[in-house]
This record gives C-alpha cells, structure tokens and sequence, in this order.
C-alpha cells in the first residue's frame, strides 16, 4: 500500500486493488486539551481511541449497509485499527454536515441570543467548509451551488440522507437509554460521480452522546454499546 494523507485523526494509503486503508490513530479534536467533536483542530491524544472509533464506525457502518444506505465501507480490522473503503471524491475540498438534536456546542455559542442550552432542535442540518483557516465556516444550500460544490438537488439529497443516517444512529443509542445531541457526517460522490455516499466514520468522536443529562466520553460510548458484542 501507498501513503496518501495524514488526516487529524485518521491516516489514508492506497491499496492495489483501487480501494483505501484508513489507519485509525488516537488522536481527536479538541482544544487546550478538552474534547470537542465541532472542532477542528487536534485537542489531545485518548489512549484506545482509535480501535474505539473504529470499532463504533464499524458497529454503525454495517447496520447502514443492511438498511440499503450506500457508504464507502468495505471491511475493518479492529485490533490494527484499519479500515478498507471504497473510493469517492469529496464535494469541493470536503463539507461537514451536522445534524442537530439538542442546542450545545458551536450552535450556542452562534445563536445564544435566541436558543437556551439544550433546547430541542428536532434533526436541523447544516453543512460547514471543511477549512481549518476560516473555522469550518458554516454555508447555505444556496451558496453550495452557486459556488459550484454542490447542485441545489444533490444539496437535498445530502440532507435527507443525513436525517435518515442520524435517525438510524439516534434510534440505536436510544436503545440503551442513551440520547444523540448531535453527530457530524461526511460525504462524498461514488468514483462513478453518479451517487451520494457516507464516507469518514461514525463515531463517539463526532457525535455529543447523553445518559441521563450527563455527556459520555468517546470511549465510554464504545463501551455502552459495543463491549457487550
């Protein structure tokens, strides 16, 4: 295999056979040392992050695969922390999209004026820049396509596809009496160009996970609902 990319949490290679290995590493994003899933900077490193990662992405992944939900992924290796995925090319230089259930994070902190923390926002979707040097800033479906990163159609189709992923992994946490805040998604075209598909990971590092009011670590995610497999 051939390095590709060195990601912030991830690190890409090539196979022969036109797919990709992403090797999962420990650290997530955060800031002065405290974990924060909406940023985009490397925080700190978590000792067993990567295989937890990993092991969620991989528990979610196939739950999607058997529900029809087309997605990059091929097949993972927990204990080296690897995954294969299929190819795709990103929107632009790569969008976030964040489906929101509970008002915390960089939606307070932007609209404190008129949302009090924790208010209910019933699956609102916004989709930001991946860029580090302007913040991730947040964009409208109107300037997606003007821009040319993304038809207003296909903007549409971005967002059912996130309210129907993130409903599938809100009914999953709730399952174990566990409440989804919020989850960031990544997304990309088929090698083809002709289908929208999830790419990334599903993980406790990009989603605020709740049990009885109180905010459950990454790891401790894994561990609620995957230790038991």
């Amino acid at each position: 295999m051939k390095f590709v990319y060195q990601g912030k949490t991830k690190d890409v290679y090539s196979l022969e056979d036109g797919n990709y290995l992403l090797k999962f590493k420990d650290d997530v994003t955060g800031e002065d040392g405290v974990f924060d899933p909406g940023a985009n900077t490397v925080g700190l490193q978590i000792e067993g992050a990567g295989k937890a990662g990993l092991r969620l992405t991989k528990f979610f992944f196939e739950i999607l695969q058997e529900k029809g939900i087309p997605t990059h992924y091929v097949n993972a290796n927990v204990d080296a922390a690897e995954m294969v995925v299929k190819p795709g090319k990103v929107f632009g230089h790569g969008l976030e999209v964040i489906c929101r259930y509970r008002a915390v994070g960089s939606f307070l902190r932007r609209y404190g004026k008129y949302a009090v923390e924790g208010q209910e926002l019933d699956g609102f979707v916004e989709v930001t820049l991946k860029d580090d040097e302007r913040q991730d800033p947040p964009i409208s479906a109107d300037a997606l396509s003007m821009l040319g990163i993304l038809s207003l159609s296909e903007y549409e189709e971005l967002k059912k596809l996130t309210q129907k992923i993130s409903g599938i992994v809100k009914d999953e946490l709730q399952k174990r009496n566990i409440e989804l805040y919020d989850i960031k998604l990544e997304f990309g075209r088929t090698e083809q160009g002709n289908e929208i598909m999830l790419i990334d990971e599903i993980s406790g590092g990009n989603m605020r996970a709740y049990k009885d009011g109180v905010y459950i670590e990454p790891l401790g995610l894994e561990k609620m609902l995957v230790a038991e497999m």
